[in-house]
């Protein structure tokens, strides 16, 4: 089993593209990272946006860059808040994968996550809990193959570029950073010490997008011209909750920071369907939000009035923030986030093409030649025809270890396969940093009202065809 960690290093049918000032109300630690890198994307927001910076002479591309081999993957965990401590059994019940850290600034879920693993029969973890730091200390651990982080966001960045300068894999949860310079330096520390940088985007394994993806690259849809995603979902309670995000971090953005902060789980699915970082980019980004209101409304009849920090809170961010992001190729995606207004939770999922359209929430499907009539069809004969291989596979697993549907451990698997079979990730660092640049973009658009350029992160690969989450079916993991 391999565990060293060198650090120098240095014609498709139609539609087919290819087959196959925050830190004093949030967190003193990225304090200073995020009040430059949020200048920066003020003072210029056009420009500047698009250029890519060279490579340096001790970087090489992440493209096409597969894992080694490893005969058990030895996994870190930094953050055990509700995301946390949700994804540690999974971790756990994935065959050849051993949770070894554990890792938060609160002693008694360390100890918790720790006795949880040991009433499972698995060995109990190193704990780290000596304070905000700490996971620098687990940063350096040789006993740590991939770090997963599911910390408030602003702490994503300087957790994720600490793993990565301690040799380890590292998945962060959405987004992988919340500031643009912040975005580069992850890919450029990335290429420099050649360690995969993964956004965990769960939705991209969902049963029914993966089908919409396979059916996209056979051409179902026809040419592709435009694809619309969201993450519609009533969060008010949980944004209000004493307890429920720790230190109530997830509310103090939005009066802070005018952006989308979550537009991934739409945006993310629909890039991959259209080949985003495989033969298109995303080139500009124009966003627009709607008032706030749904948040000061929620307080005024549901907070207390001895809340006091709550009620000196003016909330900024638009109730929602739409994105609408043109590609290379021509093609449309509109990007919705919106969780501070009552309304049932979607996701959306519509991808659209010349010859047809497959909409979600709730699914149907309209073709050309085979329906007719202006009426929708019935969706699910197609999903079981496309249904992805991994979902043939391990479906009924996930089901039975849950996390969101199964797609939670859908994500987990897959990963965890890739590593031990020595495979490239379906998802990238170019991937992840693209799909998470709207989060910053969308503030500089807002504030400059006209359109901003998206980097290309790739640094001008994004035109070759190659893998990504419609992949070759693997060998099961035993």
């Amino acid at each position: 089993m391999s565990h060293a960690h060198p650090l120098d290093l240095g014609q498709a049918r139609p539609g087919a593209s290819r087959r196959a000032v925050l830190a004093s109300t949030i967190a003193a630690g990225a304090a200073g990272l995020t009040a430059v890198s949020a200048a920066g994307a003020r003072a210029n927001p056009t420009g500047a946006h698009g250029t890519a910076p060279p490579r340096q002479r001790n970087q090489s591309s992440m493209v096409g860059v597969p894992f080694e081999v490893y005969d058990e993957v030895r996994v870190g965990i930094i953050g055990l808040g509700n995301r946390g401590m949700g994804m540690l059994p999974l971790f756990d019940a994935v065959p050849g994968v051993r949770v070894t850290a554990v890792c938060d600034v609160r002693p008694g879920l360390v100890r918790d996550a720790s006795d949880r693993l040991a009433a499972e029969g698995s060995r109990r973890p190193r704990e780290y809990s000596r304070g905000p730091e700490d996971y620098q200390r687990l940063a350096q651990a040789d006993d740590v193959d991939f770090a997963y982080i599911a910390t408030p966001w602003e702490d994503h960045y300087a957790q994720g570029v600490a793993c990565l300068e301690g040799g380890k894999h590292v998945g962060i949860e959405l987004p992988i950073a919340t500031e643009l310079d912040e975005l580069w330096s992850l890919v450029d520390m990335s290429e420099q010490v050649q360690r995969h940088c993964i956004l965990m985007e769960n939705c991209n394994y969902g049963r029914q997008e993966l089908a919409m993806l396979r059916m996209a690259h056979d051409g179902l849809f026809g040419d592709i011209t435009n694809g619309h995603g969201g993450y519609l979902h009533d969060l008010r309670d949980l944004l209000f909750s004493e307890t429920y995000y720790y230190n109530q971090w997830r509310r103090k953005w939005f009066a802070a920071r005018n952006r989308a902060f979550y537009p991934m789980h739409g945006l993310a699915p629909i890039a991959a369907a259209m080949d985003v970082n495989r033969g298109d980019r995303m080139t500009t980004l124009q966003a627009s939000a709607s008032p706030a209101h749904g948040l000061a409304d929620y307080r005024e009849r549901h907070v207390s009035a001895d809340r006091t920090d709550v009620w000196a809170e003016e909330y900024i961010a638009g109730d929602r923030v739409t994105c609408m992001i043109n590609t290379e190729q021509g093609r449309l995606i509109r990007a919705e986030d919106d969780v501070c207004t009552p309304r049932p939770y979607s996701r959306i999922n519509t991808l659209a093409g010349s010859r047809g359209v497959l909409e979600d929430y709730p699914s149907r499907i309209y073709l050309e030649p085979e329906h007719g009539g202006h009426a929708w069809q019935e969706s699910q004969p197609y999903l079981d025809e496309y249904d992805h291989w991994l979902w043939q596979d391990i479906g009924d697993d996930a089901e039975n270890h849950g996390g969101h549907g199964g797609m939670d451990y859908i994500m987990i698997y897959r990963l965890m396969q890739c590593m031990r079979q020595g495979l490239e990730p379906d998802i990238d660092v170019y991937d992840s940093a693209a799909w998470s640049s709207p989060v910053p973009l969308s503030e500089a658009s807002l504030s400059s009202g006209g359109p901003v350029e998206i980097p290309d992160f790739s640094r001008g690969l994004w035109s070759e065809q190659r893998a990504g989450l419609d992949s070759e079916r693997a060998p099961l993991l035993d």
